[in-house]
């Protein structure tokens, strides 16, 4: 099969160079072609057909989102990475049918990994079974001067926080800047599930479900007592029943 052809839309100069000179080291990728924003990347689009745009949200004329819209109108569209310092616009993205979503600034290992996401997807392929597969399983956090490394089956559950996410871990708290839609989507086969708009639960953490008189039905953890909304709440008891079950098979 062919190596990708690649569309980088950034309007940041030093920005844009450094992304298509990483995206061209890469053995799956065979050409990179740049556009300045989004009004310039419709053009490129209507001249020739490209396997997957790497885009960014915020920039004159059109913007990331935009484009976006646009390329989902196509026959053949490419598949999405935006590539953005703007971690609110993750759950539009994925809901554009976004393969990936990475923050700036970007690490090298990260931007392989959406790549080979998109070449694995192309070939009709299993996700990968580096980082992307597993993102995140230790995560490290700012503390004091200090770096902390969370490992990510110790976490109870995850509470949105404006810009960040709070990991609730025993009876500590830290905070991460990461949104928490990335985290469902790269946490969810280590079972992470949504049980309410803000918050993501563990699933091995949850010791109970119980209705109280104040917050409605909880998820009980050894961290406090996560809000579970009646629109989750169905998911959320049937993935607790399936890991109950998974366990039970799995003992002697």
């Amino acid at each position: 099969m062919k190596r990708l052809r690649v569309l980088v839309v950034e309007d940041e100069p030093s920005t844009r160079t450094e992304l298509a000179g990483r995206l061209a080291e890469l053995p799956a990728v065979d050409d990179v072609v740049c556009a300045e924003g989004g009004d310039e990347a419709v053009r490129l689009l209507g001249g020739g057909t490209f396997d997957a745009a790497f885009l960014d949200i915020a920039m004159p004329g059109l913007d990331g989102m935009d484009v976006a819209r646009i390329l989902a109108r196509l026959s053949r569209p490419p598949a999405l990475v935006f590539v953005t310092a703007y971690e609110s616009h993750a759950v539009e993205a994925f809901g554009l049918g976004a393969v990936d979503y990475l923050l700036k600034p970007f690490r090298p290992e990260r931007l392989a990994e959406a790549v080979a996401r998109i070449d694995n997807q192309r070939r009709g392929g299993p996700a990968p079974s580096g980082e992307a597969a597993d993102d995140l399983a230790v995560v490290q956090v700012e503390l004091a001067g200090r770096t902390v490394f969370i490992r990510r089956d110790d976490i109870a559950f995850v509470e949105a926080h404006g810009d960040y996410v709070r990991l609730h871990i025993g009876e500590d708290s830290h905070l991460l800047r990461q949104s928490l839609s990335y985290l469902e989507q790269v946490w969810e086969s280590a079972g992470f599930v949504r049980a309410h708009r803000s918050y993501l639960v563990n699933l091995a953490s949850v010791a109970e479900l119980r209705v109280t008189s104040t917050a409605g039905l909880v998820a009980v953890t050894e961290s406090g007592e996560v809000p579970v909304s009646r629109r989750h709440s169905r998911l959320l008891r049937e993935r607790l029943l399936e890991a109950a079950r998974t366990q039970d098979r799995s003992r002697p």
